[in-house]
This record gives C-alpha cells, structure tokens and sequence, in this order.
C-alpha cells in the first residue's frame, strides 16, 4: 500500500507565511487545521514551516510525508454524531534545529513571514538562564525564538512591517505576555541592543490565547481499519473532536489579518479573554469536576455515562444552567450555546473520558473550578446553590475512598488523603466531618462555615449519600 505524501496526493503550494513551534497531535488538529481550512475557503495562501522544539520529535516523518497527514474530526455537531476526515495540506516542510541549525535560522530572512504559533507544553515557555545567543539552538523554545527574532531584526534593519503576530497555545495564563517577558529578558542577557527591544515592543504582537478541543491523537487502537478506509499507509494520521474554539487577545489588526469568520471557524478576537477563560473554567471544568463524585458514587465510570444516565445527566443539567451560568457575565445566548456544546462533548461516543483520570486532585480542582461559582452565587441570588453543594457532599463521600465496598483509587496530595484517611477513620458524626472539611482553610482558602446554612445542607446531603446511598439521595435533590 502506498504511503501518503505529495505523489500520492496532487495538493498546492502555499507561501510560507507562518512558523510553528511543534509538531505534535494538538496543532495539527487544531491551528494546522484552521489554516487549511482558510486557505481553501477564502485564498488564505498560508504555508507552515515547522521547527521541531526539542531534539527528539516527528519532523523526520513529517518530511517523509511531505507535510501531508490525514485529520479525522468525530463528535456530535449540530445534534448528529459525526465522523470525517481530510488530508491537511498547509504544512509545506519541517526543520530539526538540532540538526540544522543554520537552515532554522535562514526562515528569518523570509520577508513573507508574518506569524509565529506554538505549542510546546506549559513547560515550554520558560527562561533558561544557561542560553546564549551563539548556541546552535538555543535549549528553551523562547532562547530559539529571541536568536530567530533578532537575526530577522538585522536582516530587515528594524523594519517596522517584517515584526511578527505571535500566537502561542500553550495551556498557561497570559501566554503571550509571558513569552514577550523572557524574549525581553533575552534580549538584555545577550545585550541585543535598544533598537531591538524597541523593534520587539512596536513592531511585534503577542497574544494571549484560549485553546480548547479534545485531541485523542493518534488512533492505535484503529489504525488498522482507518488504513483500510483510507487506502493508503498514513503514520501521522489524527483524531480530533468536533467541538474547537480558539480565543485571541490582542490589537484589532489581528483579526483583520486572519479571515476566520467568512469560513464559520470558532475564532473570537477579544481585548480581554477573561470572561472565556472564566466560562470554560467554569461550565467545562466545574461540570466535570462536579460530576465525577456524583457519577462514580452512582456506579458509572465514564462521562458519556453520566450524561446519558436521567439523573446523574439531568442533575449536571441542572447545575451547569441554573447555578453555573447564572454566576457568569457573557451574554445568556453564548452561555447557553457553549453549555449545550460541553454537553454535546460529553457524549461524544467517540471518547471514552473515564471519571477516575478526571478525579486527580479533586480537591483543589473543586476549590478552582467550581468554589467560585458556589461563592458567587450565594453573593448574587442571595441563596445557596444546592446542586453543587451536592456536589461537595459527594466530593467529601468520595474521599472515604469506598464506592460499594470496592477501594477508590483515590489520587492526590498527601497531605489531603492522610487528613481524610484520619477523618473518615476516627469518626462517624457527619456533622463534624462536614465542619472539619468545611472550615479547612488549607483547602479552600476561606472558611466555609460561615456561609448561613451552607454546613447544614452539606451535612443533609452528605448523610443521605453515606446512608442511603446516592441513587437515592441524588433523586432526592432532583425531584
């Protein structure tokens, strides 16, 4: 069987306009794909150079495969389950700098060059104080990127037009201003110069972004049958869910240079990102956080369970509508959008998202994605929100550690499950188990007592779980 690569496959050529650091599963399904699909749609003409970040990567394979690799997209849209695929084509060629060094460089002298991409975990912008400007590369991703931004200076001679739109995708906040801070902190360790950090301050744009889609990667388990279906021998071949969003902060420049809308790509341009990143915090990562106790506990292992179940999915239902979104302050209509959207993603057939790999940690994951909406509801409606609260009560039953006299695997810090393997062990009053968790400041940074009746409904909710178990007591607080 032949393998994918340009003979295979007759695709254009496009101008290297855009440099991408990485080339792992979630660019290709996610800003390789956006490229591809405005360079079809609306002449885009944006052809991606990609730098392999560190010294072992796919930028060999890549080449051998002339940029080309097969994208399937399986989820739910529009209320359909659907599975697609394409051949994406923006990627015009890979380099290694570990190995060429001098040919990562020469991409700064391409006058057409206007964007710069990565994604090289949250690990990867990062300072490296042992970098210097003649290594050949540089260690950090942000040492390789100052050496390539200021040998595009000196070529140019500081021309305002040959400045860069940076786009990094790596899960930390305030990624872009993070990224300019170390290239400028380069910039004064290898004295580069005033011209050249005023080069960088008025000419180049960092975004901070938003990134969200469930990439899978790469489909071992099926690569047998995906080879079949598509008749040729792919070794890069991705899985991505439908659901994509990508949000750029930044200068209203940007979005005139990337055309996005006219191609029904979920591109927001926004001067503050804020209030997504609150919404996907929020609605995407407080549901999940407050269903894994509610659905293990019933007995169900997987998201896509739990949603199709009437009560575990009509109680997330619940809270994410009634309680969460009424906390946020985007318009109702892209609340009630995106909600209906994590839910789609939650059924995704497609993905088996399993309660336990969501459960790591749940403590200070309740304290960040879902205490607030807690807190901010009890500070608005002037009421207490009583699915999350059930949700907490649940949380605290699950660190007994014991689902049907069956152990939990259960998986945090330390210091969390010794002081519940203590509690749990030492006594059986669940109104001094429910003051001991909720006035642990250690946990939540505030003492939860305080709030009028919240300790009360907590202990209620928490004795109907433990004693009556939660098939019950969930059909208790959703009738």
């Amino acid at each position: 069987m032949n393998s994918l690569n340009r003979n295979l496959v007759s695709t254009p050529p496009y101008t290297e306009r855009v440099i991408q650091f990485g080339e792992g599963n979630f660019l290709r399904a996610f800003a390789n794909w956006m490229i591809h699909e405005m360079n079809k749609k609306v002449g885009f003409d944006a052809g991606v150079v990609v730098v392999q970040p560190i010294d072992q990567g796919l930028v060999k394979m890549l080449n051998e495969q002339n940029g080309l690799y097969t994208l399937y997209l399986n989820g739910i849209r529009g209320g359909k389950v659907i599975s697609e695929y394409k051949i994406i084509d923006c990627i015009q060629r890979g380099i290694n700098p570990y190995e060429n060094y001098t040919g990562y460089l020469a991409n700064a002298e391409n006058p057409n060059l206007r964007f710069v991409i990565s994604n090289t975990t949250e690990a990867g912008i990062t300072y490296n104080a042992n970098d210097r400007l003649d290594n050949t590369p540089q260690s950090s991703y942000p040492g390789k990127l100052t050496a390539l931004l200021f040998k595009r200076f000196q070529t140019f001679n500081g021309a305002p037009d040959k400045g860069m739109i940076l786009i990094p995708c790596e899960l930390i906040d305030k990624n872009g201003e993070h990224l300019k801070d170390i290239i400028l902190q380069y910039a004064d360790d290898w004295n580069l110069g005033h011209e050249f950090v005023k080069w960088i301050n008025n000419h180049n744009t960092f975004c901070n972004t938003l990134v969200d889609r469930i990439v899978p990667g790469y489909p071992r388990s099926r690569i047998d049958a995906i080879t079949e279906e598509l008749g040729y021998k792919d070794n890069l071949v991705v899985e991505g869910e439908q659901f994509h969003l990508w949000v750029i902060e930044g200068p209203k420049a940007v979005q005139e240079e990337i055309p996005s809308k006219s191609c029904g790509l979920n591109i927001v341009f926004t001067d503050n990102m804020e209030p997504y990143r609150t919404r996907k915090v929020r609605i995407l990562n407080g549901a999940h956080t407050s269903l894994v106790p509610v659905g293990y506990l019933y007995g169900i292992d997987t998201v896509r369970e739990s949603i199709e179940n009437k009560d575990v999915g009509g109680f997330i239902r619940d809270i994410i509508f009634n309680e969460i979104c009424p906390t946020l302050d985007l318009p109702k209509e892209e609340l009630n959008q995106f909600a209906n959207d994590v839910l789609d993603r939650f059924r995704n057939p497609y993905l088996e998202h399993a309660l336990m790999s969501i459960s790591l940690n749940s403590i200070s994951k309740f304290k960040t994605r879902v205490l607030p909406s807690v807190l901010e509801y009890i500070k608005r409606k002037e009421a207490l929100p009583k699915g999350l609260l059930f949700s907490l009560a649940a949380l605290i039953a699950f660190y007994k550690g014991d689902r049907n006299d069956t152990p939990i695997a259960l998986k945090d810090d330390k210091h969390i499950l010794d002081f519940f393997d203590a509690l749990w062990c030492n006594s059986d009053n669940i109104d001094e188990i429910c003051q001991t968790v909720l006035s642990n400041t250690t946990f939540w940074d505030v003492d939860l007592t305080q709030f009028n009746g919240l300790q009360d409904i907590v202990a209620e909710y928490l004795n109907d779980i433990i004693n009556k178990g939660m098939k019950i007591a969930l059909e208790r607080i959703i009738k």
